[in-house]
């Protein structure tokens, strides 16, 4: 009988010694990588994207900062509300998820320029959505200025004649 239970028990501090290792070792590392081709719906081209979801968000962004003089006096263009600031900030978390949305893959031009310009227009819309949550104007001001510059930088590299094409609107 002893002999009997001796070999249980060394079984079984076997099987729990094996299975202890097991739990305790590092996991193996995965070789496989998973593969995004098809996980994203980029069905809406450049024009598109521009048109429909960037240009919108941004003319509401440079609308809400900054201050017109003209014949009729002095007005300011900033947010009034806590509702109103509560808008320009949803619009540049448009500006901010716009920026991923043109560095995804079959969007981006290259790896290269077009990534800066994507990730400066991320972070122009966080540091807009920043200082709209602060109602801070002069935060609020610079983060267009910075918007305006990516926007045209990127503009002057990918698509000059869009430049072109406000010049002849505006004649």
């Amino acid at each position: 009988m002893t002999t009997l239970i001796t070999r249980r028990a060394r079984a079984a501090l076997i099987v729990t010694a094996a299975i202890v290792t097991a739990a305790c070792s590092a996991p193996e590392e995965v070789t496989e990588t998973a593969s995004i081709d098809g996980a994203y719906n980029t069905a809406l081209d450049m024009k598109q994207i521009m048109a429909l979801v960037l240009e919108p968000a941004s003319d509401i962004l440079w609308d809400s900062g900054g201050w017109v003089v003209d014949a009729s006096g002095y007005e300011e263009l900033y947010p009034t509300t806590d509702d109103g600031w509560a808008y320009v900030r949803a619009q540049a978390a448009i500006v901010v998820e716009s920026g991923n949305m043109l560095a995804l893959p079959g969007r981006a031009m290259d790896n290269d320029a077009w990534m800066i310009y994507s990730q400066g227009l991320s972070e122009a819309g966080m540091l807009a959505m920043e200082s709209a949550a602060a109602q801070n104007k002069e935060d609020f001001f610079q983060a267009g200025a910075q918007l305006y510059s990516v926007c045209t930088a990127c503009h002057q590299a990918y698509n000059p004649d869009i430049l072109n094409r406000f010049d002849e609107e505006a004649n």
